[in-house]
């Protein structure tokens, strides 16, 4: 009886091992697939529109990308009612129309979303891709900030830190970037850096508030994940369709949705929409320290490749600018300490926050499962926007 005792503990040890063998290997390949996400975006777009020759229009790539999420969306739907079709139509209807309150809250966020798919285009397509990556993650402070007023959130004095940290860093660098603006665009004719650095700024403004916002009105909605995401991408085809017409409408007219479409635009096309899937997958293994990394790995890689693929120069202030804010995002993404003087209540407070976050993350990667009953979602939202 103690040697079957025995037996079965080592069983369980060894199990264990391997279990953590596992998850440590599927940290580092998310590691990978985050980094190579985060950088390949950018990189591969800033490409696409500094090619010569003919340009797609950007308004019709954001609605392409809305279309295949949506499309995407309903995939796993589907698969998740195991393929039964009139039960997923009948839970969408239910969802979409029904509930209709809980849509049209959607349409800001949404429109938010597709200004900054939008924006995100025009930004990269005037600055360099290193300086657009850097630039970028005044998201960070931002959406740190709209958490601050809109959801009372309260911030340790490490990231309090880190945030002047971030915004100096992006400050250095386009200190560095106002006085090599020659050197640091190739055609002055086509591209304009002011045009690029506004652009940036007010989508990380939009970043940082549509984020808050979705997390607040959507608190404790009973909708699934990826219904949610159906939701956005109809308003968003729907608004995407809108600003296109009114922007390139006449063009698009005279030579058509797919006009400038090459097998570049269309991986463009598929990393924007499926990325935001794909780092979904990848987060259930990924804690905010991992992807702290994965942000500051894939701005160094971005400037790397920016070096050889478009001349990009690199100096010491720049350098300077870009270490400021890989630490920054490195020292936001830590773990707040915990407090001595906290009181049993908060501690167990706290203890309860933290596993019902990690049953939101279990919940929002069971979505990818057939289940034979469908559970309560999480409240968080993926967001698909780089």
């Amino acid at each position: 009886m103690a040697g079957t005792s025995l037996n079965k503990t080592g069983e369980e040890k060894a199990a264990s091992r391997g279990q953590s063998e596992v998850n440590r290997q599927l940290k580092y390949i998310s590691l990978a697939v985050l980094v190579v996400q985060n950088a390949s975006l950018i990189l591969s777009i800033r490409y696409v529109r500094t090619l010569p020759g003919d340009r797609f229009f950007a308004t019709s790539a954001v609605v392409m990308a809305e279309v295949l999420k949506v499309l995407t969306c309903l995939l796993i739907i589907l698969l998740q009612k195991r393929f039964n079709v009139k039960v997923t139509v009948y839970s969408l209807v239910d969802a979409l129309v029904f509930q209709y309150k809980d849509t049209l809250k959607l349409a800001v966020p949404s429109l938010i979303y597709t200004l900054q798919n939008n924006l995100q285009y025009i930004a990269i397509s005037n600055l360099p891709a290193a300086t657009f990556q850097v630039t970028y993650q005044l998201k960070i402070l931002t959406t740190a900030l709209f958490s601050v007023l809109m959801l009372r959130k309260s911030l340790s004095k490490v990231q309090w830190v880190s945030l002047l940290l971030l915004f100096g860093g992006v400050a250095i660098v386009q200190v560095q970037q106002e006085g090599n603006k020659e050197a640091s665009v190739k055609d002055t004719s086509s591209q304009n850096y002011t045009v690029g650095l506004v652009a940036v700024v007010i989508s990380c403004l939009s970043s940082g508030f549509a984020g808050v916002y979705f997390e607040k009105i959507l608190k404790g909605s009973a909708a699934s994940v990826w219904v949610r995401n159906v939701q956005l991408g109809i308003f968003g085809t729907a608004l995407g369709l809108l600003g296109m017409w009114w922007n390139d409408g006449a063009a698009i007219a005279e030579r058509g949705f797919l006009f400038g479409y090459t097998s570049m635009v269309w991986c463009v096309i598929f990393n924007q929409a499926f990325g935001g899937l794909l780092v979904a997958v990848v987060v259930k293994y990924a804690d905010n320290i991992l992807k702290g990394f994965a942000t500051s790995f894939s701005i160094i890689v971005s400037t790397v490749m920016s070096i050889y693929l478009f001349g990009f120069h690199v100096d010491l202030l720049f350098t300077v600018g870009a270490g400021l804010v890989i630490g920054a995002v490195y020292m936001y993404s830590l773990p707040k300490a915990p407090s001595s003087s906290a009181s049993p209540s908060a501690t167990a407070s706290s203890s309860s926050s933290s596993s019902a976050l990690r049953t939101d993350r279990d919940a929002e990667m069971e979505a990818f499962l057939p289940k034979a009953q469908e559970g309560v979602s999480p409240p968080s939202a993926v967001n698909f926007t780089a």
